[in-house]
């Protein structure tokens, strides 16, 4: 036998006997991104690991990336992470509503079968790490006697704000009353402007908010409850919720879960990068590229898309703008021409590359979570404009709190996008906020590192999956033991 395939014979014969964790992530990018990442960090422990969705993402996860659903997967680290989704019929349910009913009603059952393939397949799951989009996977753990953890993809303070909201802890004021204030433990007073809106009467996204508060009133059936922060980001908010009553479960942070070069090789875009984004970096001057971006789910006006684009143009500015292919096609007539040559504007980037290249100056973002803790720990400022959810939240940390940005004035206007950009890349306080940036990017980086405060709580999880998982296998052994002498006294009996 040749040295690769002993190699992969012991490799092979390692997972075998290593405890399976199935990860089952909401169709979104900004889910996706998260919980792969932290499955690649458990992967890389030890664990043989299965990234689980619905089956509209594995199709455009495959289509983008070439990941290979089924199978045995691919070595990473000193353990295994493979691809495996629900067959729920999903496809082509792109409107938030009508998905969220469709995976209420087939989500559970086609979790279950998920669950029973791995048994049959000598890959019994150990653990299932769920999110609060979806609260029936770990209502499915729950009913199958597994163990189950959650990852909250927003940040500790929204986790409080949600939870006193769900416990009947805080009260907001009227929406209208933007100079009230709300004070929670461990967070700075809050306008109702700075609270997620989905906790709002105004909120449209009722269902999504449903399913959320869903998992806020089952979160006990968890044994974990991971958290995409670390602690040194936000350590007032940790500290003071063991002191609600009642207690939520113990927060464990366990990011920033941003792009780590040793595991970039598995990705989980749904969208595919344009290929020259980084190149086209490489030809500019060092911080001088405004970099643009709303994410996978934020959709603009035509007029709002237009005050943008030429807020962006009128900076001076070389910039790179992502500009999805729902929204392309609003952009002002004849406009891609009058930027060539200072201006890019691309259906996707590789993010995580884009905001730690040395030519991003700064980041116009919606500031979803992700995109906070990726721009957090690349060290770059920001100019905030947020729209809704969680955004909110986090554009008055990045602000306020962090020190690291500059908001856009409501409403959105040309020249308020070019004055904000300015400010964050050579206003009075553009050194300042800077400066707080490269600050927190060390703090970042420091807890994910071997050692950091993030990477002890991975390693802590992995070590009690395995202690458990020993623990049941001997249980197992046990009792096999007991019914084969059971059966043999029986004979001697007989």
């Amino acid at each position: 036998m040749g040295e690769e395939a002993v190699v992969s014979t012991v490799a092979a014969a390692a997972m075998s006997s290593a405890p399976h964790l199935l990860l089952i992530c909401f169709p979104g990018q900004g889910h996706v991104n998260p919980m792969l990442r932290l499955a690649k960090r458990f992967a890389a422990k030890g664990l043989l690991v299965t990234f689980s969705s619905t089956s509209d993402v594995g199709a455009k996860i495959t289509a983008s990336t070439g990941v290979e659903a089924g199978g045995d997967g691919v070595p990473l680290g000193l353990g295994r992470i493979r691809f495996e989704f629900l067959d729920d019929h999903s496809e082509g349910l792109t409107d938030l509503d009508p998905l969220m009913r469709h995976l209420q009603t087939v989500g559970p059952p086609a979790f279950v079968e998920l669950i029973r393939r791995q048994e049959e397949a000598g890959r019994p799951v150990a653990c299932v790490v769920g999110n609060p989009f979806l609260p029936w996977a770990i209502d499915v753990a729950h009913d199958a006697g597994i163990p189950s953890a959650v990852l909250w993809v927003q940040s500790c303070a929204v986790f409080s704000l949600y939870y006193h909201h769900v416990h009947g802890l805080v009260e907001f004021p009227p929406e209208d009353d933007l100079e009230a204030l709300v004070k929670l433990p461990g967070l700075p007073a809050m306008s109702v402007a700075d609270v997620p809106s989905f906790l709002l009467p105004s909120n449209p996204y009722k269902l999504l908010a449903n399913e959320i508060l869903k998992q806020f009133r089952t979160i006990h059936k968890a044994s974990w409850v991971f958290v995409n922060s670390f602690s040194e980001l936000e350590r007032d908010v940790v500290d003071a919720l063991p002191g609600v009553s009642p207690a939520p479960p113990p927060l464990i942070p366990v990011g920033p879960l941003v792009e780590l070069a040793e595991d970039a090789s598995v990705r989980g875009d749904m969208l595919k990068a344009a290929d020259d984004c980084v190149g086209w970096l490489d030809t500019q001057a060092p911080r001088s590229v405004v970099y643009a971006s709303l994410g996978s789910v934020v959709v603009l006006s035509a007029e709002q898309l237009a005050e943008l684009a030429y807020g962006l143009a009128s900076s001076g500015r070389p910039f790179l703008w992502v500009v999805r292919p729902d929204s392309s096609a609003m952009l002002p007539e004849g406009y891609l021409e009058s930027i060539a040559g200072r201006g890019m504007v691309v259906p996707w980037s590789p993010q995580d590359l884009v905001l730690a290249h040395p030519s991003t100056a700064c980041f116009l973002t919606h500031c979803g979570w992700n995109s906070t803790l990726e721009t957090l720990a690349a060290g770059v400022p920001v100019v905030a404009f947020p729209q809704w959810g969680d955004q909110c939240t986090d554009a008055k940390y990045l602000v306020e709190e962090f020190k690291m940005g500059v908001r856009i004035g409501a409403p959105l206007r040309r020249d308020a996008v070019r004055d904000a950009v300015e400010d964050a890349v050579a206003g009075p306080d553009a050194a300042a906020m800077a400066e707080n940036a490269r600050a927190w990017s060390a703090a970042a980086k420091t807890a994910v590192s071997r050692g950091g405060s993030s990477d002890r709580h991975v390693q802590a999880f992995v070590d009690e999956v395995v202690a458990r998982a020993g623990g049941a296998r001997a249980d197992k052994e046990h009792v096999a033991v007991e019914q084969k002498a059971s059966i043999g006294m029986t004979s001697v009996a007989a």
